[in-house]
């Protein structure tokens, strides 16, 4: 299951959609947000199955004003019967400064019958920042087949933070273009800052005598924030 909002204001709505653990999650972006009012968020429930267990994890993604958060929660049994579980949660605050990349793909059904409009059938969103490179390694294949030797091991390394995968056929239609919505806000927020209400803002040099006003952001369920300060925060 994936959600998303242009404007940030259904967080709270989507994590609690999302059903996994949504008071644990809700307390751990609101600390982690520190009074910043979110401008844009994507929401993912991820389930995974083996041969006798499931996992499920959730992965929230918070554009909010100059920085994206990061937070990743998971469950994990600790005994056999499954009586006991712990949840881990992760977290990281990135100023959007930081950020290197902003990458999509896609991916569409019969494109030979592509018209302006056609839906996207799959879209993979990946945030760098650090660098960090991923290494996928697997052992190199020799074209003769009757040899023995040992050619050892060809792969492909990539810079990814993270990577989401949204699918029509699993989240929805709406679930990907609300994920190709945040990309798009989180690439130009990556170029001009943002307002309040989420738009561009141009960086005009500032002149002697300019007075410039600022408006309060608006009361919103993860704080109130005026003149640049945390007044309070609603439940």
């Amino acid at each position: 299951m994936t959600f998303s909002a242009p404007d940030g204001s259904r967080l709270v709505q989507d994590i609690e959609k999302a059903g996994f653990y949504p008071q644990l999650v809700t307390d751990v972006v609101r600390d982690s947000l520190d009074g910043r009012r979110p401008v844009s968020h994507l929401v993912q429930l991820e389930t995974h199955f083996t041969n006798t267990e499931l996992h499920r994890h959730i992965t929230a993604l918070v554009l909010a004003e100059d920085v994206l958060h990061i937070t990743h929660v998971d469950d994990q049994q600790v005994d056999d019967a499954g009586a006991e579980t712990v949840a881990r949660v992760s977290t990281e605050t990135v100023p959007i400064s930081q950020i290197r990349s902003v990458t999509l793909s896609y991916a569409y059904h019969q494109p030979q019958n592509y018209t302006p409009g056609t839906p996207i059938m799959e879209l993979n969103l990946a945030v760098s920042w650090t660098g960090t490179q991923q290494l996928e390694l697997y052992p190199a294949m020799c074209e003769d087949p009757e040899c023995q030797a040992d050619h050892g091991y060809s792969g492909a390394a990539a810079s990814e933070d993270v990577v989401m995968r949204i699918s029509s056929e699993a989240d929805g239609q709406d679930a990907v273009e609300g994920a190709r919505e945040f990309a798009r806000t989180l690439r130009r927020a990556n170029v001009a800052p943002l307002t309040d209400s989420g738009a561009q803002l141009a960086q005009a040099p500032q002149h002697q005598g300019t007075a410039r006003t600022e408006t309060p952001a608006p009361r919103t369920r993860f704080g109130h924030r005026h003149n640049g300060r945390d007044t309070g925060r609603s439940s």
